[in-house]
């Protein structure tokens, strides 16, 4: 995935910190390389911030620093008195961005939201399968195609989408990367010039950067978009120098070879703290990292032998080890600081003669298993390596010999959700709207099988848990039912549930404006450089 725009490649070469007097360069060491420059096509925060973010704007967006989904895109809505149709009227004038690759002739309107959301849900649209095998793996896994009856466009700037049933948590989906707004009309352009899949190489949106270039596994380049609807940014360059060792990223910040780093290691924030050019920032964290076991798979299957290995994970030897205490043992697939969260479950005891006596029980003897290891660090999970080692280890104690295996991002997150897969993988979610829907329903859901769903579990009685709350309109019984589903989910244990983090963005002290989101988002419309 290596593109070259002309100029771009001489902007690529150029030192990330150069300036000149007039012009601000805000450099954030990413830690992972994007999939894609399509929102629509992925679930991976490395590839939303990359993407939706700096590029794209969506119907509604979240208020900075809350969950709350506010007007953007669409400057008013409305809703039926049965919650099922819901009407947008579009912002006037909103321009999308010209870049050395396409100039618009058009500002927003309906044709773009109506393209936008129906390639992903509509099998006949011509831009389904653009990318050969596409899933549209987040508006699957979130029902979108049985949820959406039709959607569209009443006038230029009116848009009215109608659903099959209530939906609880819609307009904060439509807040979601997922949901960014496309250009109808530069679809168009690629289309007749044979050349379709550059939507997902060289973006063009509505947000607050516009895309420059991408050299692969290295640097992403943007510009700021003078013409925002949402004001000009105030750094004029964005460069996401991609750096995947967090002792290289802390190295590179202190350096001042850039502005922002994302999940530190956990040993290196005391030092962090006491830099008298850095500061901290630190947030509860949205989040969990879990392993999935394929539920599909023998001896997976068995409810019995997946709490028998959960009961021999030492949750709190990782916690030490991997977040040095900064972080909690996980028992539910939901965080604690999230509505409807179940403190009343009990968590599987660390019992390593009980998890014996369970799998011989079962009749499991002399297994074998793989456990995956994601190659990169997130909020939830600083070190998975790691993780997986004090696993290794905690199952040898069990007699249950274990491979660590890994692949590079893109396709570990490709094979992982194959409903062959074997063993059991690491993965983890930051909440994207705040709704316990998102983990639940998105993560566990019969819906999300061969998607985000990596147990490949589908509990009939936990689904139409999750189903029925998504369409009650009271938080009150939604919480009862939301409660209800961490009951089965514990029983049945899809997954060995391993922590929930606190969330820390470290930074150069001359940097202002930028807002920690709960939802784990890095976005930098409003970052400032001081002299």
């Amino acid at each position: 995935m290596k593109y070259k725009l002309g100029f771009a490649a001489a902007l690529l070469a150029a030192s990330f910190l150069s300036t000149t007097a007039s012009a601000k360069t805000f450099v954030f060491c990413s830690e992972g390389s994007p999939e894609g420059f399509d929102p629509g096509l992925y679930t991976a925060g490395t590839t939303f911030d990359a993407s939706a973010h700096p590029v794209y704007s969506r119907l509604l967006e979240f208020e900075p620093g809350t969950t709350k989904p506010v007007a953007a895109l669409a400057e008013s809505w409305k809703v039926s008195e049965d919650g099922k149709e819901y009407t947008f009227k579009l912002r006037p004038g909103v321009k999308f961005q010209t870049t050395e690759f396409f100039k618009p002739t058009r500002t927003l309107n309906a044709d773009d939201v109506v393209f936008s959301i129906d390639r992903q849900i509509n099998k006949s649209n011509p831009w389904n399968q653009y990318i050969a095998g596409a899933s549209w793996e987040y508006a699957a896994g979130m029902g979108f195609p049985e949820l959406i009856k039709s959607i569209e466009k009443v006038n230029d700037l009116t848009v009215k989408m109608v659903l099959n049933r209530p939906e609880a948590p819609f307009l904060a989906n439509l807040a979601m990367p997922f949901a960014s707004i496309m250009s109808k009309e530069y679809a168009d352009s690629l289309d007749k010039a044979g050349k379709k899949e550059q939507l997902n190489q060289m973006p063009v949106g509505t947000g607050p950067f516009t895309f420059i270039g991408y050299q692969q596994d290295a640097v992403i380049r943007f510009q700021k978009n003078a013409d925002y609807w949402g004001g000009a940014p105030k750094i004029d360059d964005l460069v996401f120098a991609i750096t995947t060792d967090a002792a290289v990223r802390y190295q590179k910040l202190k350096a001042g070879e850039c502005h922002l780093m994302p999940y530190p290691n956990a040993a290196d924030v005391t030092s962090m703290k006491s830099n008298s050019n850095l500061k901290v920032m630190e947030q509860e964290g949205l989040n969990i990292a879990y392993l999935a076991y394929n539920t599909t798979q023998a001896p997976f299957d068995k409810p019995e032998v997946r709490k028998a290995l959960n009961k021999a994970i030492n949750k709190k030897a990782i916690v030490e080890a991997v977040f040095q205490g900064m972080a909690t043992p996980a028992k539910n697939p939901i965080p604690p600081t999230m509505w409807s969260y179940n403190d009343k479950v009990q968590d599987d005891s660390y019992d390593l003669e009980a998890a014996k006596k369970m799998l011989a029980d079962a009749g499991v003897k002399n297994l074998s298993m793989k456990v995956w290891a994601m190659p990169v660090s997130r909020p939830y999970m600083l070190n998975a390596r790691r993780a997986a080692e004090i696993i290794q280890d905690d199952f040898a104690k069990i007699g249950v010999k274990v491979e660590i295996v890994s692949y590079e991002w893109a396709e570990y997150l490709q094979r992982s959700k194959a409903k062959d897969r074997d063993g059991a993988a690491m993965l983890g979610w930051t909440g994207d709207n705040g709704d316990p829907d998102n983990f639940l329903d998105t993560l566990l859901g019969c819906d999300a099988v061969g998607g985000n769903n990596r147990a490949q579990w589908c509990n009939k009685e936990f689904d139409a848990l999750v189903k029925k709350a998504k369409v009650t309109s009271d938080q009150a019984e939604r919480t009862k039912l939301y409660e209800e589903a961490q009951v089965v989910f514990k029983r049945e244990a899809p997954w060995a549930t391993l922590d929930h983090s606190l969330s820390i963005v470290p930074m150069r002290k001359n940097v202002t404006g930028f807002v920690q989101s709960p939802l784990g988002d890095f976005t930098f419309e409003n970052v400032d450089i001081t002299e």
